[in-house]
């Protein structure tokens, strides 16, 4: 099974133009790319302005700050994680049993290095700014919560450790195995050694 690939950025909605919808993707992309080569605290406007081939005049017509652009690049991930785990617990062409079904959140979840380099540089980042912290803490409330509703629509297939308790619960240890392996990942550079690592954590998390 390969994983799947990320989706491009900034989808359009009725009231927004295709030209503008374009520059916003655009500047999104161009500072995923920005963010993991400098880091998220080296990178300036102007850093990804000109990555992307715009003005300042295009980047503050979509965005009011850096930390909103990296807000916007988190939704993205979280939503696209939410969505792996949608499609292996939903999937008709897979054995309905737990075994199967961790193996292919495993499989399809994304684990790439250069949105954890992003990811970890905005965390030390937050760490140091109440308010950015504060905004960041419910962005990833949003993911756990995500992270919830498919796990209870699966209820039927879990069998949850009394360790772990409710479906809250399992939902916070599922991000917190994620976010371990992730950490791993980074320093290793072994994506297969994740892969079976977080295989194991999930089993253990949810499955008596």
């Amino acid at each position: 099974m390969q994983p799947q690939r990320r989706p491009k950025p900034g989808g359009a909605s009725p009231r927004v133009t295709k030209r503008r919808a374009k520059t916003r993707a655009n500047l999104i992309e161009a500072a995923f790319r920005v963010f993991a080569d400098k880091g998220f605290g080296q990178v300036r406007i102007d850093d990804v302005c000109t990555a992307a081939g715009y003005s300042r005049g295009a980047f503050y017509s979509n965005f009011d700050s850096l930390e909103e652009l990296f807000f916007t690049l988190y939704d993205e991930n979280a939503r696209l994680i939410a969505g792996q785990v949608t499609e292996a617990f939903t999937a008709g062409d897979i054995n309905p049993g737990f075994e199967a079904i961790v193996e292919r959140v495993t499989a399809t979840l994304l684990l790439d290095r250069d949105w954890l380099l992003i990811k970890t540089d905005f965390l030390l980042h937050a760490a140091r700014n109440p308010a950015v912290a504060d905004r960041l803490a419910a962005h990833r409330q949003q993911l756990r919560t995500e992270i919830e509703q498919r796990l209870d629509g699966a209820r039927d297939r879990l069998s949850l450790p009394e360790a772990i308790g409710d479906i809250s619960d399992a939902a916070r240890a599922v991000v917190a195995a994620y976010d371990g392996v992730t950490v791993q990942l980074l320093l290793d550079g072994d994506l297969q050694a994740a892969r079976t690592w977080l295989t194991q954590l999930l089993t253990a998390l949810l499955n008596r």
